[in-house]
């Protein structure tokens, strides 16, 4: 099938940089002169990574209220929706990004694709990104991995149904965390490609095009064993929240002050707490400019990735928290933060639609965990 639409899916933990990555991507194949789509998903509306892409100029459709795996007919539908849109039966290219707390996603994703979804694709090899800052302490079995057991499982579960591994952020790391966590996935997850890359610079791209691109499934056939009773302890472990809000002033102020601010705040009271962050993400809207800013663990510093260098009097915010926290007490700190934020910045806050929870246990719409014959 050389003319079939290719479809390629990203997986990887919270914060591991998925949704750069699949912007670099879609880029990537958009300046092949290729029509490039891509599907977010999240078990909640009002998701940063969508806002992102689609300031990026990206044709951006969501998978909201579950994960790909137990919503598979509503990424079929979306797929098919943004195919018609273009005047086509699909695009080119259909990049997609799943939940960052799934895995068994090539047995109730990529071959449910293959065998149930009655259209020509190219599967594309599964990449999952390893996340430096958790990876070196749960691969490396620390006392103080961040999360619990349960959650821990399934960051170890997603690197061992991978076709190929993207060891990220190696323009950050010193060379030494680089070839530990290599040596960490050969030694406990042999048989996979594990490439060093950035997906904030590029670096290493070129070896991951040519894995996706003519790279087989690896090892051919493989099937993961996977408890779903500890795999749903493992999301349950997550509290999860999701808002939109708005911040209001006398006097135009910094929207990238405002951006970081909140990550910071929010950050501090939860590093207070002891709840570790697997990724914390925030936009930030306001004359005719999109900041964004993100921490993904503790022991990291938080990050503007989206400047602007703009002001307003009045902004709009979307807010992404998942951390291992109860949901409630997510929710009081998250707005206790963004009231911090706001008065730093000489503004006052609301937040609204503000919906906070721990997933439910997964219930996958197909599981093939036999290849697709």
């Amino acid at each position: 099938m050389p003319n079939a639409p290719l479809f390629i899916m990203v997986g990887g933990f919270l914060g591991a940089g998925k949704t750069t990555t699949v912007g670099r991507l879609a880029r990537h194949y958009q300046s092949l002169g290729k029509r490039v789509v891509v599907v977010t998903n999240d078990q909640a509306a009002d998701l940063v990574d969508t806002h992102t892409l689609r300031s990026q100029g990206l044709e951006v459709g969501e998978v909201a209220g579950a994960c790909f795996c137990c919503n598979f007919n509503e990424l079929t539908g979306v797929m098919e929706k943004m195919g018609l849109q273009g005047g086509d039966a699909l695009p080119d290219v259909v990049l997609a990004e799943p939940v960052g707390s799934c895995t068994d996603l090539v047995a109730t994703v990529l071959r449910p694709l293959e065998k149930v979804y009655n259209r020509p694709l190219r599967v594309a090899p599964y990449a999952v990104i390893l996340k430096p800052s958790h990876g070196l302490r749960i691969l490396g079995n620390h006392d103080k991995a961040g999360f619990s057991p349960q959650a821990a499982y399934i960051f170890k579960k997603q690197v061992e149904e991978a076709d190929l591994v993207l060891v990220n952020r190696v323009d950050e790391l010193p060379p030494a965390q680089v070839a530990e966590l290599t040596r960490l996935v050969n030694e406990q997850f042999p048989g996979r490609p594990v490439l060093p890359v950035s997906a904030g610079t590029g670096a290493g791209f070129d070896a991951l095009l040519a894995h996706l691109e003519g790279g087989s499934i690896i090892p051919a056939g493989k099937t993961m064993d996977l408890d779903y009773d500890v795999y749903a302890q493992g999301e349950a472990d997550l509290g999860w929240l999701n808002s939109q809000g708005s911040v209001v002033s006398d006097s135009p102020f910094d929207i990238d002050a405002l951006a970081i601010g909140l990550v910071r705040e929010i950050q501090a009271l939860l590093s207070a707490r002891d709840a570790e962050t697997a990724h914390l993400k925030v936009t930030v809207k306001g004359a005719g400019a999109l900041a964004v800013a993100n921490s993904i663990s503790n022991c990291t510093d938080p990050k503007l990735s989206h400047p602007t260098g703009a002001r307003a009097d009045g902004v709009e915010l979307v807010i992404n928290a998942r951390v291992a926290i109860d949901p409630e007490t997510l929710s009081a700190l998250v707005r206790q933060g963004t009231e911090s934020a706001a008065r730093a910045v000489g503004g006052r806050a609301a937040l609204e639609n503000l919906r906070s929870f721990r997933p439910g246990r997964p219930v996958p719409t197909h599981r093939m965990p036999q290849p697709v014959g």
